[in-house]
């Protein structure tokens, strides 16, 4: 039986079903693969700022970005300081049209500046689009999204990203700040969970 990764209300039945049956974790990345691959991003970022001449933001998504942004900003030469927000969707059913409601706000006022914001997975692309928009409207003077993690197939909303880690197929993923039930935050790579026969 297959279970997919969704970000929508179906996480819970998915987190439900998976806790309650026999399941390993395998390596998909490894930790040496995810370092290389997050130098070369910062690489990547410091080339397209470092002319800028203007103040750069890194804004982590919570709670899954954190070991990601950690890493990050340690790779980003470029002078910034480091924000976070907390953002939830919800809507009706499996609806693609889904509000989304910010529950930890930035600290910081963004106007003028260069914004990266840092996310861990995307996949249907619905909760960054719209925090993509909520941040556009607070006047940035550049706004991009760098991912570690991407699912192009899953999506369902046409994001810009421009800096990406790795693509991946539809596979539920854990490991490297990413939970299922809180659980698996801890791995210092990213894995995939497998069901076992009973």
């Amino acid at each position: 039986m297959l279970f997919y990764y969704k970000q929508a209300s179906s996480d819970l039945f998915l987190n439900h079903m998976v806790r309650d049956m026999k399941h390993t974790v395998e390596v998909m990345i490894p930790e040496a693969e995810i370092k290389a691959r997050i130098a070369e991003l910062g690489r990547q970022i410091n080339e397209r700022y470092k002319d800028s001449g203007s103040d750069m933001v890194l804004v982590g998504l919570l709670r899954g970005s954190f070991m990601f942004m950690a890493d990050l900003c340690r790779e980003v030469h470029v002078s910034h300081e480091v924000d976070f927000m907390t953002a939830s969707s919800y809507g009706s059913g499996m609806s693609t049209t889904r509000d989304v409601k910010i529950l930890k706000d930035l600290d910081e006022d963004i106007r003028g500046k260069d914004v990266l914001i840092v996310e861990d997975i995307i996949d249907s692309g619905n909760t960054l689009s719209k925090v993509r928009e909520i941040l556009s409207l607070r006047e940035p003077k550049s706004l991009a999204i760098c991912t570690l993690l991407d699912k192009p197939s899953r999506r369902e909303v046409d994001v810009p990203v421009e800096f990406i880690g790795f693509s991946i197929p539809d596979e539920f993923v854990v490991g490297y700040g990413i939970d299922y039930a809180q659980r698996y935050r801890h791995l210092p790579y990213v894995g995939k969970v497998v069901l076992l026969d009973e």
